[in-house]
């Protein structure tokens, strides 16, 4: 039969200090990664947001583009011209009568 000596009880003690002390450093380790993983999370939410934020001015200005090509292409029609020819310029076709409204008098 084997005798405890001090020295035992000295290092199970050392033992169980050197124990609490691991899961304490680890419980640290574990709450500061979850600490990081929360704002990693937070800063996912906002690009994804970001994200379809930018998608939806994508769309926007696509359609901008193709309103804008509608109109390029408009311009070059004869109605057009005509249309300028007559709001801008005054002009009219030869022959054309014009009829204009005077305003209404009080």
């Amino acid at each position: 039969m084997a005798w405890k000596t001090s020295t035992d009880a000295g290092n199970r003690q050392q033992n169980e200090l050197n124990m609490w002390l691991a899961a304490v450093v680890v419980g640290i380790l574990i709450v500061v990664i979850m600490v990081a993983c929360f704002g990693l999370f937070r800063k996912l939410q906002d690009n994804k947001r970001q994200i379809a934020d930018l998608n939806e001015q994508i769309r926007t200005e696509e359609q901008r583009a193709d309103d804008i090509e509608e109109f390029r292409q408009y311009t070059e029609t004869r109605e057009y011209i005509e249309e300028i020819a007559r709001e801008k310029l005054g002009l009219v076709y030869e022959g054309e009568v014009i009829f204009k409204e005077e305003p209404a008098k009080k």
